[in-house]
Formats: structure tokens, sequence, C-alpha cells
């Protein structure tokens, strides 16, 4: 009498849908880009873009990021992935491209911050444009871990 074996479990982890989004790594990074962002394009809208290449560039990216982000957060809630491979590889491709899109972006407010420091409305905009900048780098730092954090799984 031959033994049957059970068929083999897959030794990828299924992606996470629903809930299970927010408490598994990289997906829970999601969140946090989303809310950095808004923050680096509220403080940056609130100082009159007074360095419209500079700061415009800032707004595309930041304002683009989070909306894109957004739209996979919602996916991944609703399940629309359907557990496919090719969702890990869009969405690695997607956080990396834009890791590099905000480090340009954060690189370009930290310069706007400087060149504010002496310039019209000098303390507000000065701290406004800092707090962007900040926030600018720590979103690089959260679309960086996520985009390799996808190895790592």
């Amino acid at each position: 009498m031959a033994s049957v074996c059970p068929p083999a479990a897959s030794t990828q982890p299924a992606l996470p849908s629903g809930p299970a989004v927010f408490k598994t790594v990289p997906y829970a990074f999601i969140l946090p880009e989303i809310l950095c962002g808004t923050w680096v394009w509220i403080l940056v809208a609130a100082t009159s873009v007074s360095f419209p290449l500079l700061q415009g560039w800032v707004m595309y990216v930041s304002l683009s990021s989070c909306l894109v982000s957004l739209l996979l957060l919602l996916s991944y809630l609703f399940g629309f992935h359907r557990n496919s491979e090719n969702w890990k590889v869009l969405d690695s491709l997607y956080h990396g491209a834009t890791a590099i899109l905000y480090m340009s972006a954060a690189v370009l407010q930290a310069n706007a911050t400087i060149r504010s420091e002496f310039g019209p409305n000098s303390p507000l905009y000065y701290e406004l444009n800092c707090a962007a900048s900040f926030f600018a780098f720590i979103t690089t730092f959260l679309y960086i871990l996520h985009a390799f954090s996808i190895y790592y799984q």
C-alpha cells in the first residue's frame, strides 16, 4: 500500500489583505509613507512656494506619491492582488522608483530651506521649510525600507 503525500505548501508567504496589511512588514509602511508625504505637501504649500522650481518638484512628488500609495493601500485592503506574485514585483518597483524621486525632492527641499533662511518672512518660512525637509527625508527612508523589505520576506 503506497502512502499518499499531501501537496507541498507554498514556500512564499501570502500577500496580506484586509486589516492584516497594517500588521505585516513591509506593507505596514504604506500608511506612514502616506501620512509623512502628506505633511511634506502641506508644509511646502504653507510656505507660499517661495522657490517654484525647487518646491514645485517637491509638491509634485509628494502629492503624486501619496495618491499612488493610497491606491496601492486600498488595493491591498480590498484584496485586488489575489495573492499574485506580480504584485510583489509591482510593489518593489514602485517603492524603489519613488524612493529615488523622493530623495531628489528631499534634497531640493533642503536647498530651498537653506535659501529661505535669510529671505522675506524668514523665521516662519524657514521653520516650515525645516519641517518639510525633515518629513521629506523621513518619507524617503520609509520608501527605501519598504522597497528593500520585500526582498527579505
